[in-house]
């Protein structure tokens, strides 16, 4: 049994890890000649100003009494510059916006397995290119383009990571800040020589990254008065900024301005997603090289135009010789992209793109230089040439990423279907009575070794010939031991064959037809989680269809009421919804037994009052927020392990912590989930005993701790795989009852704030990770009562049930072709957890299972003796 664990282990693990050779790879490519200009830019030194989190209408948008907000920049977009709002592309997070305005490029999909905040490959910016960039702001952005910088030619100012607080009583201070140390720098540059020569050469930069309005954003609100008062602030920094640049430089006019923002933000102060607050951000260009704007109409600067931001120069000629290089060099991307995949494919087997061909590239190539030759311009950039031929590169590029997708998505189905073919012929032949057939396999078995070792070096071979990663070595590999296990399991499946006239086939397809409703019910939950409340719905009805309301009506009545009241979570809003503590008092109505939850109450409350006042976060009401979240653990630990009171003890030691992490309708959650699981605990008993599976104990005697007859072990039942699926639905439940963590966009930062307020991200995910796993525990500390109950079944053996329920072919890959590696945070993320949470379930409630173990049947003694009747 612990070998089958193992290795069901290590398949699952592997198929989890596919996903990133698969969908996740760098698309990033090096090796390219680089391609320049051949005109001298008009600007020598660019200053950048990316205000952080700030949208395009609450710049643009004039306030209430008619004035605008920033009236410098108004005033540089109406005399002497150019402006448009510019789309951002999803994810809308600070480290991918960054890295598409600085660097050129949309962010690396590989990026998301390290959350978008370390290098998972190098690559080139405008920082690395210049020949000096000085940067003031944020530690969480700035880094990470000096890391990737060759040689010591890009300069980092970032304040402490600690003053970037949510609870500040003004997040502008960041700003000021940034404002301050430029100053001072120029200052101090004047009476140094050797740094007063570097900033007067050519090629430098300077970038402002400005995190106030973002901070205050997400503390107060886009429409709030922080928010837009940081604006102004922003707007007279820019303004000084600008004025001490020109006096530095002695108004010498070679000075470019930029403005922008790396996002926007939604009206509940957070971002990730694609709606249009968060991608529309304002792009203002001012100085050397750039025209001002003429009112003739409107312009609309997709995202696609700041790829390159740094190159928007007005210079026709510039522009056309900019978008050539810029054309030339996405070329020279796809060219070593297919000598690589040339270099690594049988050439028989090699595909080329078709829509670019050496012939079709020259020809774009020679027509585009010709036309600017001859002074056509606008021609030589339009869609028919460099716009074409970029398009028409980026595809090709695609293509050749995604060149080995269907070969290893086919293998990894593969091997889907012979473990989901192995598990169930490993249940039948250790769970089940089936007639033996009477032939020796013994010859078969050692003819099937043969074949399928052949099988294995020739695969090996193959991959070995293309010059394959060892990773593919695994993964086209393993399906063919999987496959070699299951065709050792032929007996079992002749057995089958000869036993199913002796089933119950119209009961056992009835069963069938649940399940597979019951799986496909789940699946499209996980899309709209409205269909959870259908499935309560259906689960409510089960007394009455399976006749146990006439023998228990008031057990079935408080099932079918909690199902009812259960249902109502799943519809309401995830993303969006406002902070509001008048929810968690309600709770506190309900649970009004318990002291801790009452002072867990006022800690919440007060520290939102305390927040909103600007007062911080009260140093008493973070250290009974940790304590209370460290004795969750210990608590019920000390409490009697009779079923009723351990249960209890638990659901009341976990709420508090959840109701500290609460800001809204989720703090009602727990309570009638565990009103839930207490009539799944009452409804189950008497179903046992309408079966005559049970003696009539009384559940108020039953004890955690009593001895399991680990001998006691019977064979399967229908009614199992029905107990079964109900955990499961029960666990998806306990995950989108109120939410999910697919995305940060899900996440308010005022969920943490009775623990911390200062950003760190570690310490609010690991906070966020136990809110979520809460419910899981509740969900399965009564599934630990229900299948042990007078130890009929070993724990393990159901968890062998989970597995053929949640290892279901059709589940699985539902989520396997729905992973994407576009798109929004929100829906990369979401796909990602989608086919993490079916992948690693069993995995999941094996570790959890040993977690609500101790939980329910673990005592600590304190004292010398021990009453013997509380146990």
């Amino acid at each position: 049994m612990m070998i089958f664990f193992i290795v069901g282990l290590i398949v699952h693990v592997v198929f989890f890890l596919s996903i990133f050779d698969i969908y996740f790879t760098s698309p990033l490519v090096h090796g390219m000649t680089p391609q320049r200009v051949p005109l001298a830019p008009p600007a020598k030194r660019l200053v950048l100003f990316v205000a952080d989190g700030l949208r395009a209408d609450s710049l643009f948008k004039p306030d209430d009494n008619g004035t605008g907000r920033a009236p410098y920049l108004r005033g540089v977009i109406a005399e002497r510059g150019t402006w448009g709002v510019s789309h951002t592309r999803v994810p809308t997070e600070s480290r991918p916006g960054h890295v598409a305005l600085i660097a050129g490029f949309y962010e690396d999909v590989s990026a998301v397995a390290k959350g978008w905040k370390e290098n998972p490959v190098e690559f080139d910016s405008v920082f690395n290119e210049s020949r000096h960039t000085w940067c003031w702001g944020s530690p969480d952005i700035l880094p990470m383009f000096a890391k990737g910088a060759t040689g010591d030619h890009v300069y980092t100012y970032t304040y402490p990571s600690e003053r970037e607080d949510f609870a500040s009583t003004d997040a502008s201070r960041l700003d000021t800040w940034v404002f301050d140390e430029v100053k001072d720098f120029l200052n101090v540059a004047k009476s140094n020589e050797t740094l007063l020569n570097m900033l007067h050469e050519e090629q430098n930069v300077f970038f402002l990254h400005l995190l106030g309005i973002d901070t205050n954003g997400h503390a107060h609100r886009p429409m709030s008065k922080e928010y837009l008062e940081n604006i102004g602030l922003v707007d007279s920094g820019v303004a000084e900024i600008v004025s001490v640049m020109d006096d530095f430089y002695g108004h010498d006019g070679k000075t470019a301005y930029i403005f922008t923002s790396d996002h926007g933000m939604t009206n509940w102060g957070s971002h990730g997603a694609g709606h249009p607050s968060e991608t529309l951000t304002p792009l203002i260009a001012w100085g050397a090289g750039v025209q001002t704007a003429q009112w003739e109409g409107s312009h609309k600067y997709d995202d696609n135009y700041l790829k390159g931001l740094f190159n928007l120069l007005y210079c026709q000629h510039f522009k056309a010789e900019s978008i050539y290089a810029n054309a030339i060099q996405i070329l020279e991307q796809f060219r070593v992209k297919m000598e690589q995949k040339k270099e690594t494919t049988l050439s028989f087997l090699f595909t080329p793109y078709q829509p670019l061909t050496d012939s079709k590239q020259m020809d774009f190539v020679r027509n585009a230089r010709n036309l600017i030759q001859k002074g056509q311009f606008d021609e030589a950039v339009s869609i028919r040439y460099c716009k074409d031929l970029i398009d028409q590169a980026m595809e090709g590029l695609s293509y050749y990423h995604t060149y080995d997708r269907l070969f290893l998505g086919s293998s990894v189905v593969l091997g889907f279907i012979g473990w989901t073919s192995y598990v169930v012929l490993f249940i039948l032949k250790t769970h089940a009575s089936l007639r033996k057939p009477p032939t020796n396999m013994h010859m078969v078995k050692r003819s099937l070794g043969q074949i399928f070792l052949c099988i294995g070096l020739l695969v090996a071979l193959f991959l070995m010939v293309q010059s394959s990663p060892w990773t593919y070595y695994i993964y086209c590999l393993l399906p063919v031991a999987v496959w070699f296990s299951v065709m050792r399991e032929f007996e079992t499946l002749a057995s089958l064959v000869r036993s199913v006239p002796s089933l119950p086939l119209s009961k056992c397809f009835g069963y069938f037809l649940l399940v597979t409703f019951g799986i496909e019910l789940l699946v499209v939950s996980f899309f709209y989680r409205a269909m959870l409340t259908l499935g309560l719905v259906v689960l409510g009805l089960w007394p009455v269809l399976s006749g146990l309301y006439i023998k228990a009506k008031v057990r079935s009545l408080s099932w079918m009421l909690s199902c009812l009241f259960l249902a109502v979570f799943p519809l309401l809003p995830v993303v969006g919804r406002e902070p509001d503590v008048n929810y968690v008092i309600l709770f506190v109505c309900i649970c009004f037994q318990m002291m801790q939850v009452v002072l867990c109450a006022y800690i919440l409350t007060s520290t939102h009052s305390s927040l909103q006042l600007k007062q911080g976060l009260p140093l008493f009401n973070q250290l009974v927020s940790w304590l209370t979240l460290v004795s969750s653990f210990l608590i019920p630990l000390l409490s009697s392990t009779r079923l009723f009171h351990r249960l209890l003890s638990i659901l009341m030691s976990l709420v508090c912590v959840y109701l500290l992490l609460s800001t809204g309708y989720e703090a009602l959650f727990p309570p009638v989930l565990s009103w839930l699981m207490f009539a799944w605990i009452n409804i189950e008993q008497e179903t046992m005993n309408t079966q005559g599976s049970s003696n009539r104990t009384e559940l108020s005697s039953t004890d955690f701790a009593e001895n399991i007859d680990i001998a006691k072990i019977r064979q399967l039942r229908l009614d199992d795989i029905r107990r079964s699926y109900f955990f499961v639905f029960f666990i998806i439940i306990a995950f989108f009852g109120c939410g999910n963590i697919a995305s940060i966009n899900s996440f308010d930062p005022a969920s943490v704030y009775c623990f911390l307020t200062v950003f760190n991200p570690f310490i609010m995910g690991g906070l966020l990770m136990w809110k979520v796993l809460i419910p899981f525990v509740i969900v399965m500390c009564t599934f630990e009562k229900n299948m042990t109950n007078n130890g009929q079944i070993k724990m393990q053996e159901i968890c062998i049930i989970i597995n053929y329920l949640n290892l279901s072919l059709l589940f699985h890959q539902h989520f396997f072709f729905l992973v994407k590696d576009h798109g929004s945070w929100l829906d990369i993320g979401t796909s990602i957890s989608h086919y993490v949470i079916v992948m690693s379930m069993t995995i999941f409630l094996m570790l959890l299972s040993v977690m609500t173990h101790i939980l329910t049947s673990k005592r600590i003694l304190i004292g010398w003796k021990r009453k013997m009747h509380f146990r």
